[in-house]
Formats: C-alpha cells, structure tokens, sequence
C-alpha cells in the first residue's frame, strides 16, 4: 500500500496506510486493491448439519421403471396436484354440460350428440346404480350421467392417488433420536478425523503466522491439566487464500477424551504488514475414520458486528485473545450401519482487543505491544450423553394399500351421491338411455333401409319400387313403418 488515495484508509507512521476498522486490503485478481468490510458476518449464514447420508430405499420399487427424482420434480407441492385435479374435473363437468346442451338432436345426426353417446358408453362405475322403480327388473344400463361422473370419480381418484404417492415419497419416514448416557466403551468406540479450518479475513499472510508449538488438555490449575506437543494430537498447516490465512488443525483417529483441548496461534506484524483483522471465516469436520462418504459439520463466518449492540465495525488486534468455543457431540446412526460421528457445534465466541475508530487504531499500530492478533480454539467434548439416531417408517405397504382403498370408495362414494340426487329431483334423466338408444336404433334402421332401397334400384330398376319407396318415404303399413311405430318404453333402473 504505497498511497493513502483509496477510500476508507488512513496513514500511520507518516509512510504507511492501513483500513479503517472493521475494513481490510482485498487485492482483486486484475491487481487492483481496495479496502472492502468483512463478508457476510454474524449468526445468519451458519450451516450446521450431515451430509451423505443415503435415501430411504423402502419405497424405490419404481425406480426401475420411473426415476423416483423425477417424481419429486414433477410434484413439488400438494396443493399443484389438488389444483391441477380440481381444473380437470372442471373440464370434464364443463364439456359434459356442453354435449348435453349442443347434442339435442332427435334425430341423432349432430357430432355432439355421438360425443353425447360415447360419454354414456363411459359409464363404467355406476351403471347398475342408477334410479329404477319399486317391482322392476334390475339391469345395468350405461347412461350420460353414469358416465359423466364415472370420468370424474377416475379424475378425483388419480389426483388423490397421486397426492398419496407423494406423500410415500416424501415423508415415507421419521428419523427419530434417543439420548442414553455415555460409559466409557461407548465413547472409547467413537474414532473420527477431524478437520477444523479457520480463516482469519484479513490482508495478511501467513508469513505472519507463528505456529502453535503444544496443545493444552483438562482444566487450568485442576489436577488433570497436561501440556503436550502439537505434532501429538493435531497436523498444522497454513495456507494462503483471498480472504486472508487460513489455519487448518487434522486430527486422523483421534478417540473421544476425557479432557477439554486448547491449541493457540497468533499474526504478529511485519515491516509494512500490520496485524489486523476483521473476522474470521470456520469449517469444521468429522468423519468416521475409514468412512469418507458421511461427514458432520459446521461452518460461518464472524465479527465483531455481531456481538456488539452498537453497529460499529471493528478490527481484531491486541494482546488479548479470540476464543472460539467448539463442542463435539457423539451421535450414533442406527440407520447408516452404526455409524459413530462427532457433530461439532459452535457454542461461544468470545471476541478479543477490538478498535473501533481510527484514532485507537493508529495509536496500536505505532505500539509493537499490540502488534499480533491471538487466536484461540477451544475444543470441548459433549461426553455425557450419546445421541442414537434412527429412521422409523411410518408408510407401509398394508397402509399404502389401505389408504388407496379408503380413496377410491371417497370418490366413488361422492360421485354416487351426486347423481343419485340428480336422479331423484330430474325424473326425465330415469329414462335418459332409452330415449337415446331408440334415436340411434332409428337411425341404424334407416341406413338399413337404405342400403335395401339402392340394392333392389340397381339390380331390378328404378321401377321395380313403389312410387313412395322411390322418394325415400315409407307408406304407412310398411314393415319398416312397422319397425318404427313407438312401443311401450321398458322402465330400468336398479
């Protein structure tokens, strides 16, 4: 930093130039730098959880013929389904209604009508239920109504239908946790690789790092306390990134011990290099020794900001020290093959020697007393008790079946209240299929009579009719005005 021309920078020592609090240099990838405040900070982008854990494989029957991920995708919500059931029952009552209006025609020609006709052929459902007369025959016969709602007892089914199969697919299980208290094999059986990566947002480097030479274990001052080398616990490493140096402590097969751990670092400044910084930057991990595929973890970011009531940025520098507090919890999966991981939690923070505005802060970086910037980890292990975790099923396939059975008599059983009201208050639908079989008999009738009239034309000659067979029109007394002469209707019903 040659020049103090970029905003939010201040001099020190007449030759230098540093951020004001709670800013750091970032230097952007064409070169350019300038002086940025911490990215994001404070509590709201956490993440605590496990990943890789697999799917439930319960209900995955389909997956041979239908991908169950594309399932999910196609049913994102209960309420699309619903709707989308309710708009094509709507459309179906809607065309009905239409054919039965537009389709009056008694002489059986218009295509409304035949839509009218394959409508009732439809009528799968109901048509033994339908109204008849006290002392009549039973008889099944199809009707328009029959089939109006028949159609719709089948759409008002498959939406529930589906909905269900999406309620399987989503939430076919519960997982279920049980705390018991821990002994010592249990806790002896816990042996993960821990990772914890800590970046302090900054513009320094790690050239001024000082490495933590020893790990302090138990309670300071108390009998159990120990002081042991780094290298017999932890592997450090310091790796730098855009947002400053980044910490990493490993530890391959470490057990759960008794005691709690303490590891320090610090930055301390260089010729041109203060040390200061904004925030810092954790992700921490565990994972089953010899188990890459499932991992605990949490991960965030912090800042002064987020601790104080006053809204002022600030810059970590001093003497005192940053403690961030982890705790590992031991969970067991029941479920994953009684696999054991530590899920580590972020319990505290407790923030260090801060600097608010720029006179303090120009006055500690012309002090070498307050030239470093101390980091502590403070690892505490939650071993009393052990979390067991579990997936219970709550969907069946005796449930399943039920529920599909349950769902189909709902929709029969609304569709046949429905008609059997319709029934009962319009008399003249009791004999709606009569009445439409008889135009289609008269019409089939005439075709026949037709195709007589043409064959006799052209085999004996036109004379060979009578004068009014020749117009098309039968005389009265003919056999076929015999064969449409109006007979009694034949009451049917149920």
């Amino acid at each position: 930093m040659a020049a103090c021309a970029a905003a939010r920078m201040f001099a020190y020592n007449a030759t230098l130039c540093a951020c004001d609090p709670g800013y750091y240099y970032y230097l952007s990838g064409n070169g350019t730098g300038s002086c940025t405040p911490m990215p994001g900070g404070g509590w709201g982008d956490w993440q605590v959880g496990s990943v890789g854990a697999p799917r439930n494989h319960s209900l995955y029957f389909l997956e041979p013929v239908l991908s169950i991920y594309a399932i999910r995708r196609l049913t994102q919500s209960q309420a699309v389904i619903l709707e989308a059931t309710l708009a094509l029952l709507l459309c179906w009552l809607a065309f009905c209604a239409a054919a039965r209006f537009a389709g009056r025609d008694p002489r059986g020609e218009k295509r409304m009508f035949r839509a009218r006709y394959w409508v009732s052929r439809l009528d799968c459902l109901f048509d033994n239920s339908h109204w008849t007369g006290d002392q009549q025959v039973l008889r099944k016969r199809k009707t328009e109504l029959g089939g109006t709602f028949s159609v719709a007892s089948l759409i008002i089914f498959t939406g529930l239908l589906t909905v269900l199969l999406y309620q399987a697919i989503k939430r076919r299980s519960l997982e279920m946790h049980r705390v018991k208290p821990a002994n010592a094999p249990d806790l002896l059986s816990f042996v993960n690789d821990l990772e914890f990566h800590i970046t302090t947002v900054s513009s320094m480097s790690c050239t001024q790092a000082v490495a933590p030479l020893t790990v302090a274990m138990g309670t300071p001052g108390f009998m159990d306390f120990r002081v042991v080398p780094l290298p017999a616990l932890f592997n450090y490493s310091c790796t730098n990134t855009s947002q400053g140096p980044s910490i990493t402590l490993r530890c391959n097969g470490c057990r759960v011990p008794p005691r709690d751990h303490y590891v320090s670092w610090q930055f301390v400044d260089l010729p041109g290099q203060p040390a200061t910084a904004v925030g810092f930057q954790f992700n921490l991990t565990a994972r089953q020794h010899g188990n890459n595929q499932h991992m605990s973890f949490v991960s965030g970011t912090m800042n002064s900001d987020g601790y104080a009531d006053d809204g002022k940025l600030k810059t970590f520098r001093g003497r005192d020290s940053n403690v961030l507090k982890i705790q590992l919890f031991p969970q067991i999966y029941n479920n994953l093959g009684n696999l054991r991981l530590l899920q580590p939690l972020v319990q505290d923070f407790t923030q260090g020697s801060t600097f608010s505005d720029v006179g303090s802060l120009n006055s500690s970086l012309q002090n070498p007393r307050d030239g470093v910037v101390n980091t502590t980890l403070y690892i505490s292990y939650l071993s009393d008790y052990i979390v067991e975790i579990s997936k219970e099923s709550v969907v069946g396939p005796v449930s399943v079946l039920a529920s599909i059975g349950g769902l189909y008599a709902f929709s029969v059983a609304i569709c046949l209240c429905l008609m059997a009201q319709c029934e009962a208050r319009i008399k003249k639908l009791h004999d709606e299929d009569t009445r439409m079989l008889k135009i289609l008999s008269k019409r089939r009738a005439q075709r026949n009579w037709d195709k007589v009239r043409k064959f006799v034309m052209y085999t004996w000659g036109l004379s060979s009719l009578d004068p009014s067979d020749r117009t098309g029109k039968q005389p009265k007394g003919s056999m076929m005005d015999s064969l449409h002469m109006r007979r009694d209707p034949v009451r049917e019903g149920i």
